[in-house]
């Protein structure tokens, strides 16, 4: 069972997860809506990442993953990512800097 995560560290670990980008758009998981939530899995004493794919057929994992690691390295000491596939993801998700960035690139969003 996971609990609510306190506001401050809440925002530290989406913070840090900016720097988490996916392999095919080079957008950060935040800003493409592929973070669903954040908990903290008090009887392993880690952090758990609510996260989904943008394809659930996406090969990448282990390089999300090992992005985590990083960006997470001074945040956290231990973390695991729930894969969630329900709802699937969808474009509505992707924030305002997302949707900027995404521009950028040449998608029509």
């Amino acid at each position: 069972m996971t609990a609510t995560l306190a506001p401050e560290k809440f925002d530290e670990v989406t913070e840090a997860l900016k720097d988490v980008m996916d392999p095919e758009l080079g957008i950060n998981v935040v800003d493409l809506g592929l973070i669903y939530d954040l908990g903290w899995d008090d009887e392993n004493d880690a952090l758990v990442i609510h996260m989904t794919l943008t394809s659930a057929g996406c090969p990448l994992t282990d390089v999300l993953e090992e992005q985590t690691a990083q960006a997470l390295d001074e945040v956290v000491e231990r973390f695991r990512i729930n894969w969630v596939w329900m709802p699937p993801w969808g474009p509505e998700r992707i924030t305002d800097d997302g949707r900027d960035m995404m521009r950028a690139l040449g998608f029509a969003i």
